[in-house]
């Protein structure tokens, strides 16, 4: 009986309960509907997204900057606070300027330029002795390209024995030839680069508040070249990508070269292309010219005033190797004087400065003075 009463028992509902009633069309009671609508509206609005792309800052072509005649920075021109103003702006507002009439010979930096194309012909398997690395700092970049034709390359050189014999194994047929002619490109920029420097630094020292000044006084000079071999072309639809991982292999490895003042000199370039972390300028340079950008330790020489850029040409038609050239100048740190504060070392009398051995040797022997002339004193006087 019991299990025919169990089986007549209604089984477990498991339906949905039934919809609510429509809500009716009469108008809220709440008195200022309006104000909650509003609410609702900013409250559930979907946030904008920050992706790879808005993050990225975009190229931005600007008008050329400042052309510098070096003939005007000569010590005695009439130009010359001028044109190292306007030098001085141009650094601050794009942080280059395009240098002309800078005296060094054509036919010296074409030389240069079409012989740094031989580096760039030492076989890959070959560069293992004269790639970079932790130890060595001049060199090969290491190259972890698939087409070694159709990438950028880099070669860092620099009066260095050691390099300049294992290229010569490498490059017996034209390295000899190569070498003279960087080394005479070197001593012509390092007049130049001495030139440009002493005026930024001059005209700057003139601007500071509280009269501080550099002396001219450049014991050490650190120098270097950076040879860039440009790819052959670079497919439209891949342009776009391929200067965005440009830029931020540039910034990257920018603190890599530490240096002052940086002189590009290239040939044939479409756009010339200013890397910082404030944005992405490019220009048409001056055929013929030097672009100057300014590095980190002319940031520093001028406390954060003037800002680290990181700049290279750019070819977009295809042709032969494009090689530029990229001259790395740093001079020894700027001793800085500043006459309102006169060195309390310094006696008044003369030039001649007292170190602190000898101010203790003075003291201990005044203080032994005095305890002899109080014991004179003392026994004898009193």
């Amino acid at each position: 009986m019991r299990e025919n009463s169990l089986a007549r028992e209604k089984p477990l509902d498991f339906r949905a309960p039934p919809p609510s009633p429509v809500a009716s069309g009469r108008p809220s009671s709440v008195t200022n509907d309006h104000v909650l609508t509003e609410f609702l509206d900013t409250s559930l609005r979907i946030p904008e997204l920050n992706l790879p792309d808005k993050v990225f800052p975009k190229q931005k072509f600007i008008e050329n900057p400042s052309k510098i005649d070096l003939d005007a920075l000569t010590c005695g021109s009439e130009d010359y606070d001028r044109t190292a103003s306007m030098m001085l702006e141009s650094v601050g507002r794009v942080g280059c300027f395009q240098l002309v009439n800078f005296g060094i010979p054509g036919d010296l930096m074409r030389a240069a330029l079409d012989g740094a194309k031989g580096v760039f012909r030492v076989p890959l398997e070959k560069r293992a002795p004269v790639t970079m690395s932790p130890e060595n700092r001049f060199g090969f970049e290491e190259d972890h390209s698939d087409d070694e034709a159709d990438s950028d390359q880099e070669f860092v050189w620099m009066r260095d024995k050691a390099l300049g014999l294992e290229m010569e194994k490498l490059w017996p047929a034209g390295y000899s030839n190569f070498g003279d002619n960087m080394k005479r490109l070197q001593s012509e920029l390092e007049k130049v680069a001495g030139k440009i420097f002493y005026a930024l630094q001059k005209i700057f020292s003139c601007r500071l508040i509280g009269g501080k000044e550099f002396s001219d006084r450049r014991d050490h000079v650190d120098c270097f070249f950076c040879i860039h071999k440009h790819r052959l072309s670079i497919p439209s639809d891949q342009f776009t990508n391929l200067l965005r991982y440009d830029v931020i292999k540039r910034m990257v490895r920018a603190n890599d070269y530490s240096h002052a003042l940086c002189f590009h000199v290239f040939n044939g370039s479409t756009e010339f292309h200013v890397y910082s972390k404030k944005g992405w300028v490019s220009f048409c340079p001056e055929k013929d010219s030097i672009i100057v950008t300014v590095g980190d330790k002319f940031q520093a020489m001028t406390e954060g005033q003037y800002k680290h850029v990181v700049g290279r040409p750019m070819y977009k038609s295809e042709g032969e190797d494009r090689i530029s050239i990229s001259f790395l100048y740093s001079p020894s740190p700027p001793s800085v004087i500043s006459p309102s504060q006169p060195d309390s070392n310094v006696l008044d009398g003369g030039g001649d400065v007292i170190s602190i051995g000898q101010q203790v040797v003075v003291a201990l022997f005044l203080a032994l003075l005095y305890q002899l002339l109080v014991y004179i004193y003392k026994n004898f006087c009193v």
